[in-house]
């Protein structure tokens, strides 16, 4: 990165000073490396042979930016360093006094060359393109999120809020700063309002020096094992293999691992259709320019209200009433409630929302592989979320079964309490 420029007896008095602060300043953690910033800038344009002249603007400039790029990088390692920030203002104070613009070149980083015998890997990324590098302490270790599509289709947001969505035609599932997905749902059955996923688009977008912009895309019968440019990682940069494709099983299961954000992501084909689960740090989720304008965003939104079916309103034993709203003549006729449960129960056990979701999808669309779909959400639940305690969801949202309108045997004690207190009153209204 040396240039061979002078950076000017103003420039390198003030980061002289500030270097000796850093230096000083205990509450750098070790985990922030805006000393190797500085040191960075200070070796690309310091030289004692040259002092710094008008044609020498535009090589500061670039040393400038790619110092401000270099400090960027570190900033979720720096948050509360003092030095830190002070450093950040001393970059944008330099470079407002060289008329620096934020848009332009940068220098490259210097690619490192190994002695002979050095037991480390030429392939390791550097520890911006490894999320979990950053958090050397198990107190700080990021809170992890889940989100999940599948079946007819049933959404797991980010917060465990569990939906069953009509969502016809392409949706956007997330978008943020690193990555966006987009999920195609196609009816399951003519004149029927279930849709299932089609198409699912994933854009991992250009990351610093840790990888390029790679573009994954599965089709109904297409899954495949890399990104549509024929690669399986994330390109020729230095952090190439913080971003790949890992083939779990052939045209039916992959994961994407994207260590330089932290985040695993299952595709499946199951049947004719696709499942998508994904974990991901809370601060890449929530990673987004204008939150004020970020749109829809289905995995941390859900679904828009109108998009939402309400399971409570849909008497699945009656065919003629709810039920026949979402699905065509002949779909659900191989399947009643209790066949339906029967079949969920070989492979969901507990009657949670998973199993809940399952009866649903036979008796909306009368495809057994639904069954599956909902089984294999779950083993992604299991293997992705990070609090254990929140894998089932047990919330009661289907009539499934007959109205049980037989008289109750007695009260509960709420009853009994409401009676004994009405009792008291008429007692005292008596005696007044």
């Amino acid at each position: 990165m040396g240039m061979g420029r002078g950076a000017g007896p103003k420039a390198l008095g003030f980061f002289k000073i500030l270097t000796v602060f850093l230096c000083t300043f205990h509450t750098v953690s070790s985990s922030c490396k805006i000393l190797k910033c500085t040191a960075d800038y200070l070796q690309a344009t310091s030289n004692p042979h040259h002092h710094l002249g008008a044609e020498d603007t535009v090589e500061i400039c670039t040393a400038l930016r790619t110092y401000a790029h270099c400090s960027r990088r570190t900033a979720r390692t720096c948050r509360g360093d003092l030095a830190y920030h002070s450093t950040v203002h001393g970059i944008d104070d330099l470079m407002s006094h060289q008329n620096c613009s934020k848009d332009g070149p940068t220098s490259q980083p210097r690619v490192r060359i190994l002695p002979p015998g050095d037991s480390q890997e030429r392939s390791d990324s550097p520890e911006i393109c490894h999320y979990e590098k950053s958090f050397h302490r198990p107190s700080a270790l990021p809170n992890y999120t889940h989100c999940g599509l599948f079946g007819d289709p049933h959404l797991r947001t980010f917060s465990d809020t569990f939906q069953t969505c009509k969502i016809q035609g392409a949706w956007p599932l997330i978008d943020n700063n690193y990555l966006n997905v987009q999920v195609t749902n196609t009816p399951v059955l003519p004149g029927s309002t279930a849709t299932a996923t089609s198409k699912i688009t994933i854009i991992f977008k250009n990351f610093q020096e840790c990888v390029d912009q790679k573009v994954y895309q599965a089709e109904m019968d297409e899954l495949p094992a890399a990104f549509v440019d024929g690669s399986k990682n994330g390109g020729d940069k230095s952090g190439a293999n913080s971003l790949r494709i890992i083939e779990k099983v052939a045209g039916q299961h992959i994961e994407i691992q994207a260590k330089y954000i932290g985040t695993t992501i299952v595709v499946r084909q199951v049947g004719r259709y696709l499942t998508f689960a994904v974990r991901m740090p809370e601060e890449v989720v929530n990673a987004v320019e204008d939150k004020d304008n970020q749109g829809l965003y289905l995995c941390l939104h859900g679904c828009p209200q109108n998009q939402q079916i309400d399971f409570r309103n849909f008497h699945l034993q009656a065919p003629e009433t709810g039920l026949k709203r979402l699905t065509s003549a002949s779909s659900a006729a191989s399947f009643t409630a209790q066949t339906a449960e029967a079949k969920c129960k070989e492979k969901l056990p507990v009657e949670d929302l998973y199993f809940q979701s399952c009866v649903f999808d036979l008796l909306t669309t009368g495809d057994v592989n639904f069954t599956l779909a909902a089984y294999y959400a779950f083993e992604d639940v299991k293997l992705l979320h990070s609090n254990k305690n929140k894998v089932h969801l047990f919330e009661r949202i289907t009539n499934l079964g007959p109205q049980n309108t037989a008289p109750r045997a007695g009260m509960d004690f709420p009853e009994i309490l409401v009676a004994l207190v009405c009792l008291i009153l008429q007692c005292c209204a008596m005696w007044l």
